[in-house]
């Protein structure tokens, strides 16, 4: 477990309240933006001030509710919502990049994702999200009739725009330049193919990829090569040696040394790796795997949404694994 940045806002997500804006440090503010009806109870947008405006890192639900708080939390910091220079989105989930859009409309502010969590490029190198679920189902191994509950129960999950258009789509590493405040840009693939992670001054916004309590969840492996944690211990490599002195997740709080959390994880997700190395040398299928693994809840009293992401879990680890 981290250490948090501010007690009082770690105390607020363990007590399941939503945590009140703070700055992080001059120039930087975190915006909990309120979730209705969402086990996640709030996603935080995060702020750079810059001198040509401010920067988001992510856009929140695409609902009335975090609209209006995001532009309540943004004048009430002093930046009306129409004074937005950019949205820099650490990735494609509907938590994310919902209200992009939006800003973009009354702010004229730049959208940038990376290449492989773009819409447009995924749609065409992999398809949607429903698309890339069900050729993971296929891959597990399990019963035609388990795979057709696991999509059915889904699509409610999955319902959810996959249309924006990015302004600026990343590739590479790259320096995001707002006048004299340089953003670096670092891909960060394994809870998505194209997460990436922003960092400024002494701090480093992580997305879903690193929180200061639990596991990283992985992407899905709709492809017999793709290998998800692997991709994620060498994006935890990454944010270790960036150097940033505080981590801002997009749930649960801020917190102090990064590079410790980042090893912590690199460790976890390694033992998990050869756990399921150790179930897989028996050449069983990610159906057969997952319920010899350990999970919150014991495999016999999850219900079917919980087995679906259980059962993705497994299939990323074993094709991480090198056999």
């Amino acid at each position: 477990m981290s250490t948090p940045l501010h007690d009082d806002l770690a105390l607020a997500y363990r007590s399941k309240e939503v945590p009140p804006v703070r700055r992080i440090r001059d120039g930087v503010w975190s915006l909990p933006i309120p979730l209705v009806d969402s086990a996640l109870r709030s996603v935080t947008i995060h702020v750079v001030e810059t001198p040509v405006g401010p920067v988001l890192i992510d856009a929140a639900y695409d609902t009335s509710g975090c609209w209006d708080a995001l532009v309540e939390r943004l004048d009430g910091i002093g930046h009306p919502v129409e004074s937005v220079r950019a949205v820099l989105l650490t990735h494609n989930h509907p938590d994310h990049v919902g209200l992009a859009e939006r800003i973009r409309e009354v702010s004229a502010a730049t959208i940038a994702i990376d290449r492989e969590d773009d819409f447009a490029h995924q749609h065409a190198e992999r398809g949607g999200f429903l698309d890339q679920l069900s050729r993971a189902l296929a891959l597990s191994g399990a019963p035609e009739a388990t795979v057709d509950d696991m999509y059915r129960s889904a699509l409610t999950i999955a319902r959810h725009p996959e249309s924006l258009r990015a302004d600026l789509v990343l590739d590479d590493d790259e320096d995001l330049v707002y006048g004299d405040v340089v953003i670096r840009a670092v891909r960060t693939p394994g809870h998505t193919w194209g997460h990436r992670v922003y960092a400024v001054h002494d701090v480093v916004f992580t997305g879903d990829t690193m929180m200061p309590e639990g596991p990283v969840q992985l992407t899905l492996p709709s492809r017999p090569d793709d290998a998800p944690v692997r991709d994620l211990l060498d994006s935890l490599a990454r944010i270790r040696d960036l150097g940033a002195a505080i981590a801002c997740p997009a749930h649960q709080y801020p917190y102090l040394d990064p590079a410790e959390r980042a090893s912590e994880l690199i460790a976890q997700h390694s033992r998990e790796l050869a756990d399921a190395a150790r179930v897989a040398s028996s050449g069983a299928t990610a159906w057969e795997a997952a319920p010899q693994l350990t999970w919150a809840k014991p495999w016999a009293e999850m219900g079917v949404g919980t087995r679906r992401f259980a059962l993705m879990q497994t299939l990323a680890l074993l094709q991480s694994i090198d056999r």
